[in-house]
C-alpha cells in the first residue's frame, strides 16, 4: 500500500502486513562500516537549514537560513577533533514581520557562532562557556563507546531501552528522537544502527518509505508522524548511514509558522580521511 504524504512516497502498515513491511526495511537498508584506524577521522558534511527566533517588540519572527558543516571525528575521541562551521548568508522568514527585526537590530551572524573549532572530546564550545575540553558522559545524543557497549541486540529489547528512557508524549523528545539524536552523530556502528532502525520501526506513529534530501537523492526513510512535528530520518541507501532529516509542523500552535512548514532539513554525508582539516579526495 502506497499513500502520498507532502509528496514523499511511504509504505502504510496495514493488518497482517508486518512481515512484509519489514522485508522492505531490510531490502532497502543495509548497514556497513568503512573503518577509521589510528590516526584517521570520520569527515561529516552537513548541508542544512535550520530554524531561529528573534523577538521584534512583542512580535515573535522566525527565520530559517542555510548553513554548511564539516565536522572530522578522530578514531580516538581523545584526539582533537575540528569543526567547521559557515553561514551561507541565505535567509528566509518562516513568520513575523522580518524587515521589522532587521530595523531592530536582527543580524544572521549573530545566530550562530561560525569558523573552525578545534577540542579533544568534540568539546568544541569548552572555551566560550568558561572550562577546558572534557570527555562527556555517554548518552543517546554523546554515543560514546561505553554507551553503545549497554544498548541490546535485540530490536524489542533496544525499542523497550528506548521508550523507558525516552518516554513518548513529552512534545518534542521520545525514543524516536532519541534514537535519532544517536543516529546524528555518524558515530553508531553499523551492527547497532540495524538494530535501531527494526526497533523504530515498532512505534506505532512510524512508517517506512522513501524521500529526497535537498539534493534530489532518493533515500530510505523512516518517517514518525506524531507530536508537534512530522519527522523523517533519511538514510544512506549505500551503508545504511545517517543521511539527514525533516521536520515539518504538524499540529497548530497559538505562535510560529503555521502547519505544514519545514523549519529543519539536512543532508549530510560521511567518508573517512588521513589528515584533520581535509576534505575527501585530498
Amino acid at each position: 500500500m502506497c499513500d502520498v504524504v507532502h509528496g514523499h512516497r511511504v509504505r502504510g502498515n496495514p493488518p497482517g502486513n508486518d512481515e512484509e513491511e519489514q522485508d522492505l526495511l531490510e531490502l532497502a537498508i543495509r548497514t556497513s562500516d568503512e573503518p577509521v584506524s589510528p590516526g584517521q577521522y570520520r569527515h561529516t558534511a552537513t548541508h542544512a537549514w535550520w530554524m531561529g527566533t528573534w523577538f521584534a517588540g512583542d512580535e515573535l519572527c522566525v527565520h530559517f537560513s542555510e548553513h554548511l558543516l564539516q565536522q572530522w571525528t578522530p578514531a580516538d575521541p581523545a584526539a582533537d577533533w575540528l569543526l567547521d562551521r559557515e553561514l551561507t548568508g541565505q535567509l528566509r522568514w518562516l513568520c513575523g514581520d522580518g524587515a521589522r527585526a532587521v530595523d531592530d537590530g536582527f543580524l544572521i551572524a549573530d545566530q550562530w557562532p561560525t569558523g573552525r573549532f578545534r577540542a579533544p572530546h568534540g568539546d568544541f564550545y569548552a572555551e566560550l562557556h568558561g572550562h577546558l575540553p572534557a570527555a562527556k558522559p555517554g548518552s543517546w545524543s554523546n554515543p560514546t563507546e561505553a554507551f553503545l557497549a549497554t544498548l541490546p541486540t535485540e530490536p524489542d529489547a533496544m525499542l523497550a531501552r528506548l521508550v523507558e528512557e525516552s518516554p513518548p508524549g513529552r512534545g518534542y523528545t521520545g525514543p524516536f528522537q532519541s534514537a535519532v539524536d544517536a543516529l546524528r552523530t555518524c558515530r553508531v556502528p553499523a551492527d547497532v544502527r540495524a538494530v535501531l532502525y527494526t526497533a523504530l520501526r515498532e512505534l506505532p506513529a512510524v512508517e517506512f518509505g522513501e524521500t529526497t534530501n535537498l539534493d534530489g537523492e532518493l533515500h530510505p526513510t523512516l518517517v514518525h508522524d506524531d507530536g508537534p512535528v512530522r519527522s523523517e530520518l533519511l538514510i544512506s541507501p549505500v551503508d545504511g548511514q545517517y543521511a539527514g532529516e525533516r521536520d515539518t509542523v504538524r499540529r497548530p500552535a497559538r505562535v510560529g509558522p503555521p502547519v505544514g512548514t519545514v523549519i529543519a532539513e539536512t543532508t549530510v554525508q560521511t567518508s573517512v580521511v588521513d589528515v584533520l582539516g581535509s576534505p575527501p579526495g585530498f
